[in-house]
């Protein structure tokens, strides 16, 4: 098959021609239709996850066909249109049965701990528990989407954040997930504060349900912005970048008793970022992560998607073949894509 590959950090991947995955016994292979753009792929091929063991195909957002079967799946077969969350848990470690399959102790994530789908197939195990069926009419660019930014942002908004009608919600960072997180706080009937350093940026996020913009390139003071135009302070806070400014913005920008969720990614030289300890103490602030989301969670999300509450296709930016992926890969921490790149080319 063809994926793009790379044999050491920071070095440019090409395309190559590699051996075809074979199922593992609890596992499949699928067919890749199409694979999401993310910035968590660039972190990888840049060495800040010590999972990727070289060398090294990336690729974590995906839908696509089931192509092969290994003799333990019961539930799927070939043929079969699925998504899988980016974060597949073993189903049976203690986080598992209790329902957390998104911090599994023995988690498979593809594109990280096993070669991804920046390919024409890729290997998923422990498919009985991860696997998630698409609807007919849901197009594999839409449902590749979902399975990183769309579905972590769902969790932090929903799960994590329990954000509640009429909260305002400040989202920092307008990329694919914090646009994702403006599509569903809005949904949830919260009022939305949207964060960026771009103006198109911010004109997506408006048109996605953001009630009010702050273009932190012409605003020096971005904690006092929000909390004049939320009237004291978000009562949630998302870091949908993954930067020190925005984690601290995040944090200082909430009233009392507020919550925060981490969502961007937070390595390298950005994974100790300052905290301001002494406001959470005293106004009794949350600070949550959220990794992911589990299997069994995308059937709340599905049926917002169903009824229209929910119209991820929207965040859709530009569709590439795989032959272009490299360079796109590497150009990733440039932040300048507005929505959510796919391959979908093969």
């Amino acid at each position: 098959m063809k994926a793009v590959l790379y044999e050491a950090f920071g070095e440019a991947p090409s395309v190559r021609t590699v051996p075809d995955p074979a199922p593992p016994p609890e596992g499949v292979v699928v067919k890749v239709e199409a694979t999401g753009l993310c910035r968590s792929d660039w972190h990888g091929w840049m060495g800040h996850d010590p999972d990727i063991r070289l060398p090294h195909v990336p690729g974590h957002e995906l839908a696509g066909t089931v192509a092969a079967v290994g003799a333990g799946v019961t539930r799927w077969k070939e043929g079969d249109r699925v998504t899988v969350p980016f974060v597949a848990g073993c189903g049976r470690c203690f986080e598992c049965t209790s329902g957390n399959h998104q911090v599994c102790e023995h988690q498979y994530q593809p594109g990280f701990t096993a070669w991804g789908s920046y390919a024409e197939y890729v290997a998923l195990d422990f498919a009985d528990t991860n696997l998630v069926a698409l609807p007919p009419d849901m197009e594999f660019a839409t449902a590749a989407s979902l399975g990183c930014r769309f579905v972590t942002s769902f969790r932090a908004v929903v799960d994590q954040a329990r954000t509640g009608p009429g909260e305002w919600v400040a989202i920092h960072g307008c990329g694919g997930v914090g646009l994702s997180a403006i599509m569903i706080a809005s949904a949830m009937g919260a009022n939305v504060v949207a964060v960026d350093l771009t103006d198109d940026k911010l004109d997506l996020a408006t048109k996605l349900g953001a009630v009010a913009t702050v273009n932190a390139t012409r605003t020096p003071r971005v904690v006092a912005a929000v909390k004049e135009i939320t009237d004291g302070g978000a009562h949630v806070s998302i870091d949908a970048l993954g930067h020190p400014t925005t984690c601290y913005n995040s944090i200082s920008n909430l009233r009392r008793r507020g919550r925060h969720v981490q969502v961007g990614l937070m390595l390298g030289e950005h994974s100790k970022p300052q905290i301001p300890m002494a406001k959470v103490i005293a106004h009794e602030l949350e600070i949550r992560g959220s990794h992911g989301m589990q299997a069994f969670r995308y059937q709340a999300m599905m049926e917002m998607i169903r009824a229209g509450k929910l119209r991820p296709e929207r965040l859709l930016g530009r569709r590439i073949s795989l032959d272009e992926a490299p360079a796109a890969l590497m150009a990733m921490d440039d932040f300048e894509a507005v929505g959510i790149g796919v391959i979908d080319r093969f």
